[in-house]
């Protein structure tokens, strides 16, 4: 079964990306053509990058590294959820990201942002990252507004058209982690 993980890029206290990560969760879990796991950064402790070479030679010296290789190897395609913070993503996604190369390649992967403008420049610097690393970005995207989707910018309440779109951008990731999978077992 194709395994997707949902990847927390926030580490912020009294992040707003739990609620959403959790709630891409529950809408996933209701599916029955993939199997979900919510992946939280926090769990990882990775620090600043800290490796010696660079991630494309897979030559891992640090554990915690070497767990974070070994979970983000294990799934087909991923879901990042991710806050716009200065018209980007967050330094923890960022950062969890550079850690790897190879892990990353010849995935799928569709984004969940939110922020005063729904995230959409986070998610167009995931996009250019995404093309480095070999992941196939998919176009549906699900963007949350902090003005529309949250009351009072803190409690997640999003608007029912959201789960049509979050459906949609789960159908894109599921087809095209599928498709690469012969990419990925050569």
């Amino acid at each position: 079964m194709t395994k997707i993980g949902i990847i927390l890029g926030s580490t912020r206290p009294g992040r707003n990306g739990e609620a959403v990560a959790r709630w891409v969760l529950e809408i996933a879990s209701q599916r029955t053509d993939a199997e979900f796991e919510l992946i939280d950064l926090l769990d990882y402790k990775l620090p600043h990058l800290d490796e010696l070479v660079p991630p494309s030679l897979g030559q891992y010296s640090q554990p915690h590294t070497h767990a974070w290789a070994e979970k983000i190897g294990s799934l087909d395609g991923f879901i990042m959820v991710t806050p716009e913070y200065n018209h980007s993503t967050s330094a923890a996604l960022k950062n969890a990201i550079d850690f790897l190369y190879t892990e990353w390649n010849n995935k799928a992967v569709g984004f969940v942002s939110y922020g005063s403008l729904s995230g959409a420049r986070a998610v167009e610097h995931l996009r250019l990252i995404a093309a480095e690393l070999q992941l196939a970005d998919v176009r549906s995207q699900v963007a949350l507004s902090l003005f529309h989707d949250f009351e009072n910018f803190s409690v997640f309440k999003p608007g029912d058209f959201q789960v049509e779109a979050l459906n949609t951008t789960i159908d894109q990731v599921l087809a095209w982690s599928n498709a690469l999978a012969h990419l990925r077992a050569a």
